[in-house]
């Protein structure tokens, strides 16, 4: 039976249609318009470890990670998925809190005043039994209202954990973590990548490894590789330690991971100057700084052991672990000066980690070390000495000692009349010995002559008071006392 002409035309037709509609479907999809207040709006900056495989909802997948913009108008909205518990800023006021909210959260009820403002937006961490659902899917605005480009700082610092990191049991979690608070006193960027009860060591008994979890988007083990191009951190304070103990790792297990997890930071950020803190209940101290030893003795100078001895204030403690606010506040005014001073400088180029794995370093140092700010550049002044009676006595033990370094404490004394206000004490090694690091006071070395000056909250003695520092120091074979004391110019007696 032949086919009618308008059959073949309606097919034809069809055809084409069928085509046309295939082209459609292979168009990539039109982008967000900038200003426009969706999750791919340029305006928008999102800190932290964000999770931004589906374009209509980011997902922040660490604790201290958050999102910051501006924005016209008088009001501004969240759209949210479901339920979460959120903090957030406007124009830098103090953090409002909000619980269980959903759908289109207002966070203006009050209008504000028209024209130009500020967002900072951080959700509760999702963590333990709680299980928010913290997805971003955008703003809403006024009709006519716009984003504006967010204001980022220029440098940020990545803070990596356990619970401690991520403020378990401060008012505020993350916000009120020392992380957030040394972030803020310094004026940078922050994030906090923590998981409560993780170890640096991955165990039999299911503690996970926040060393390995930080090669990821999020603390899941499904979670997806981390795009290390996103951002680069300038700084990486490590916090980790507290507790593989009860896990059963062993300390040589944990200090040759410890070395191994720097190693992965550095290739990571190769300009970051990288903290490992002492836990603040002491455990593997010895082996976090033997650690950064091994590390430093194979070419990295920009890496610091952090001797958080004494941080804490009698009433610091929410339990017998977690620092509550006031030790997040004490821990962060000793930790951001630390931080502040190798900010302030351009990071030394780092040598390559290593392709082959360095001798476990033995025998480490009994009492662990601090970090404080990195040497001058120049030889510091030598301060006059006080008037009026002037006397002094210098005290030096070797409390660690291990093969090609050691670890010393100096004591000053002041025996003399009136207060020492500023002070420069110096020594002379006989058998090369070089200092390579400091805690409670700036260094530099010439030859065999140390010179050790104050840090900017010791520089006081009182008459009859003493102060103290500490560093650690390379050297080859003997390592006999140092002589020739001189406080700001004055000989010491040894005590």
């Amino acid at each position: 039976m032949p086919v009618s002409r308008s059959r073949s035309i309606v097919t034809a037709g069809a055809a084409v249609v069928a085509m046309l509609a295939a082209t459609l479907i292979a168009l990539p999809a039109a982008r967000a318009a900038t200003g426009d207040g969706s999750p791919t709006d340029a305006n928008i900056a999102f800190v932290g470890r964000w999770d931004r495989s589906n374009s209509t909802a980011y997902v922040p997948n660490w604790a201290g990670a958050y999102l910051k913009t501006g924005f016209t108008g008088t009001t501004v909205k969240l759209r949210q998925r479901r339920t979460i518990d959120l903090y957030y800023s406007i124009d830098g006021a103090d953090f409002r809190y909000l619980t269980n909210v959903s759908g289109t959260v207002n966070l203006t009820p009050t209008p504000l005043r028209a024209g130009n403002h500020t967002l900072v937006v951080s959700y509760r961490v999702v963590a333990g039994s709680y299980t928010g659902d913290a997805v971003f899917q955008g703003l809403t605005l006024d009709s006519g209202a716009r984003t504006l480009p967010a204001v980022v700082r220029p440098r940020l610092i990545e803070f990596v954990g356990d619970s401690i990191t991520l403020g378990t049991t401060s008012s505020r979690t993350a916000l009120t973590a020392y992380g957030w608070l040394t972030g803020e006193q310094l004026g940078t960027e922050h994030t906090q990548l923590g998981y409560g009860g993780g170890c640096l060591v991955a165990t039999a008994d299911g503690c996970v490894s926040v060393a390995t979890q930080f090669l990821r988007t999020g603390y899941a083990a499904t979670s997806p590789a981390w795009d290390f191009t996103r951002y680069q951190a300038d700084a990486v304070v490590i916090n980790l330690g507290t507790n593989d103990r009860s896990h059963g790792v062993s300390g040589t297990d944990f200090q040759n991971q410890y070395a191994t997890f720097i190693r992965t930071v550095r290739g990571k950020y190769p300009r970051a100057a990288i903290f490992a803190l002492r836990t603040f209940s002491g455990r593997y101290a010895a082996e976090t700084a033997a650690a950064v030893t091994a590390v430093t003795g194979g070419g990295d100078r920009n890496v610091f052991y952090v001797d958080t001895t004494g941080w804490l204030p009698a009433d610091g403690l929410s339990d017998s672990v977690h620092p509550n606010d006031a030790g997040h506040r004490a821990i962060t005014a000793r930790l951001a000066p630390v931080i502040a001073a190798k900010l302030s400088t351009t990071p030394t180029p780092t040598t390559p980690a290593p392709t082959t794995t360095p001798p476990t370093t033995t025998a480490p140092p009994t009492t662990p070390p601090v970090t404080t700010p990195p040497p001058p550049t120049s030889t510091p002044p030598v301060t006059t000495p006080p008037a009026g009676g002037t006397g002094c006595a210098v005290g030096y033990a070797v409390t660690g000692q291990w093969q090609g370094g050691f670890q010393g404490e100096v004591t000053i004394r002041n025996t003399g009349a009136a207060p020492v206000d500023g002070w420069t004490l110096q020594w002379t090694f006989t058998d090369g010995q070089r200092v390579n690091q400091a805690w409670n006071a700036s260094y530099t070395q010439s030859g065999g002559t140390v010179r050790a000056t104050n840090a900017d909250w010791n520089g006081s003695i009182a008459a009859g008071t003493s102060v103290s520092f500490g560093f650690l120091a390379d050297v080859a074979g003997t390592n006999n006392r140092p002589t020739g004391y001189a406080l700001n110019g004055t000989a010491c007696a040894l005590s």
